[in-house]
């Protein structure tokens, strides 16, 4: 089988082999195991690695190279008109030599896959949507037109879109989905899978993502601010990069709060991962999200999410039940965590509640869904 993939994500290339950001090529792997040959049609940077890169593993990759664009711009939109007819020409072409057509969106890629295999209407394919299902976001109009282009049966046909939770009304080709970083047998490996966390001070914070204004990373540090203030003994750890770097920095220095709080930058997946057994809670209170990874991942360790109430994040933490959901104003959100943090028993009754739920959605099981949507 030749498995055709459409994606935005940028790529890098080192000694002949084709390196992409580590949560996307790792799931993408899980696909090329049941496949003989791939299209890969991306962006190709020229970017230093760094540890949130990794490789396809695969020995049969034909990279069809296209030019980033945005319509950001009025000159945007300009650059794009031009770029669109070599590119979309460049997507018909892949699509044309595959057995099975993928999509990741929302993005530019996506948007242009979409329109392009309505063309292929008899070619078995999968869009994954990572992005915010929910009829009722405020999105870009662009992402709008993917979502409908891709829940319209009449000009999408023979595809499955894959997304993240379940939502109302939904065409027959929408297929709620999960994704998953660890398997079953780093439950099976890991000490800590049958250990409760010790719940003491210092309370242990991290932030696990990009630090960009959706993600908003300065609210996390004012949240943990106010915890200083009201005498709790408290750290946190930011785990990523990205352009709010310098003003979360300038923050920490103008707040005296640099003995509290880290910037460990992109770190390993082993990394992060005794990042999250040894913290009590993950601060996520981002504006836009699918299927947050980190979420997920810090519940399989019994790491607390306190996350922002998008997409399907309040299902993941069960409304409440396994985690904090934030209301975005400052007083009220400081209340809530402090009631989690004076009560060690409601911490323990979240973290373990959180570590059974997550462990539903191993690699394991995803794989497995994977193999049935590819060779069915």
């Amino acid at each position: 089988m030749k498995l055709a993939i459409i994606t935005h994500v940028q790529h890098i290339k080192h000694n002949k082999q084709y390196y992409g950001y580590s949560p996307y090529i790792r799931e993408m792997n899980i696909w090329l195991k049941y496949v003989d040959e791939v299209i890969v049609v991306a962006p190709l940077v020229q970017k230093e690695l760094n540890p949130i890169h990794e490789k396809y593993n695969h020995s049969k990759i034909d990279f069809c190279q296209v030019k980033e664009f945005d319509i950001t711009s009025v000159f945007n939109v300009f650059k794009a008109i031009f770029l669109l007819p070599k590119i979309a020409i460049q997507v018909y072409k892949a699509m044309s030599q595959a057995d099975h057509i993928h999509l990741r969106c929302p993005g530019n890629m996506g948007l242009v896959g979409a329109m392009v295999q309505i063309l292929f209407p008899k070619k078995s394919k999968t869009a994954k949507y990572a992005g915010n299902w929910d009829p009722n976001a405020k999105q870009p109009f662009t992402y709008k037109l993917q979502r409908w282009i891709l829940s319209n049966t009449f000009l999408t046909k023979n595809m499955q879109v894959l997304v993240y939770g379940t939502w109302e009304n939904q065409s027959k080709n929408i297929k709620p989905f999960f994704t998953a970083t660890y398997s079953e047998s780093e439950i099976q490996d890991s000490a800590f899978s049958i250990q409760n966390k010790s719940f003491h001070e210092p309370f242990v914070f991290l932030f696990v993502g990009t630090l960009s204004k959706g993600k908003q990373p300065l609210y996390a540090l004012q949240l943990l601010e106010e915890l200083h203030k009201a005498g709790k003994k408290v750290n946190l750890n930011f785990y990523g990069d990205g352009i709010l770097r310098d003003d979360v920095a300038q923050y920490i220095a103008t707040h005296n709060l640099g003995n509290i709080v880290s910037l460990k930058g992109n770190q390993t997946k082993e990394t992060v991962l005794k990042a999250y057994q040894d913290s009590h809670f993950l601060i996520l209170p981002s504006k836009s999200e699918g299927w947050p990874k980190v979420v997920a991942e810090a519940m399989f360790w019994g790491c607390v999410p306190i996350v922002s109430k998008v997409s399907c994040v309040p299902y993941m933490v069960g409304d409440g039940r396994r985690g904090v959901v934030l209301i975005e104003k400052l007083s009220q959100d400081i209340s809530q965590i402090k009631a989690v943090l004076d009560n060690n028993g409601v911490y323990q009754k979240m973290a373990s509640e959180a570590k059974i739920w997550s462990r539903q959605f191993t690699t394991d099981k995803f794989e497995a869904e994977i193999k049935n949507l590819l060779l069915q």
